[in-house]
């Protein structure tokens, strides 16, 4: 079945409605959102979190308490909370900007005890093509010059950062090999965004002229085939604690080791020719 596309800027609310539409998200879970902003904070109060705790890297960049959002200065590679702290954790185009966004996706793993939500640069053949042709940005660019060249790249410094666009396939491998020990649940939707901010500072004026023409082109195709899809939301849900592999088993003190009669089925006795019993 292939993944819903969405257009427009709406897309991380949309998604947001959608897992609460199914249940998956509920407005009194506590949430952690990392590498956040004003927008985070706009979108959980439209949609009546109590519990939501707004991260970033920067002090300045975190916005004030409000009556539902908290705010925290936290290295998202790094997170300073114990393991399950909160239900969700969520983020919005801000692992690109990490050293590794490998580990801060699994950094907030850690820290979720239900799931991880995540709100990324795609890659895909039609994206890289369009890095190519210079309407996207292999390095953000554009940032760091919306920040007066002093903020707005790797790690929030003034050095532009290479902007990771992931897999579906990369999220899944990611995670799976983090916690070998149970099956998870991944839900992807796509989103053909439109990159008019980075494009209205470029140089020349006819550069801003014929994306402006071919964009609701692309935002067509974009709703013909996922593809297409610039964007992509991955929801990564956490096993339940009992629902193990079968090839594994907690044993009394409620560890994880391997699953005996598992093993036996498949595999023969090791002889002892080889100097192990």
């Amino acid at each position: 079945m292939r993944p819903p596309v969405f257009t427009g800027n709406l897309f991380y609310e949309s998604v947001l409605r959608r897992l609460l539409h199914r249940g998956i998200l509920q407005p009194t879970h506590s949430v952690l959102v990392t590498c956040g902003g004003e927008l985070d904070r706009q979108v959980f109060q439209r949609l009546g979190f109590p519990h939501v705790t707004i991260s970033n890297l920067e002090a300045g960049a975190v916005p004030p308490a409000g009556e539902q959002c908290a705010p925290s200065v936290q290295d998202a590679e790094q997170l300073g909370f114990p393991d399950e702290h909160f239900d969700f954790c969520v983020v919005h185009a801000g692992l690109h900007h990490c050293r590794s966004p490998h580990r801060a996706l699994l950094e907030m793993y850690r820290v979720a005890r239900i799931g991880v939500v995540l709100i990324e640069p795609c890659d895909s053949p039609l994206t890289r093509l369009g890095v190519r042709l210079g309407l996207g940005q292999e390095y953000e660019h554009a940032a760091v010059f919306a920040n007066a060249l002093q903020a707005g790249g790797v790690r929030n410094t003034a050095v532009p950062n290479y902007v990771y666009r992931w897999t579906r396939r990369e999220i899944i491998k990611c995670i799976c090999a983090f916690a070998p020990w149970a099956p998870h649940r991944f839900l992807f939707f796509r989103a053909v965004r439109s990159p008019r901010q980075q494009w209205s500072a470029r140089r020349p004026p006819l550069l801003r002229i014929l994306t402006a023409l071919l964009w609701p082109g692309v935002e067509f195709l974009g709703r013909l085939l996922p593809v297409a899809g610039n964007t992509l939301a991955a929801v990564v849900l956490k096993p339940d604690a009992a629902a193990l592999h079968p090839w594994l088993e907690r044993d009394a003190n409620g560890g994880i080791r391997p699953a005996r009669s598992w093993f036996a089925r498949r595999f023969r006795a090791r002889g002892t020719a080889d100097g192990h019993p």
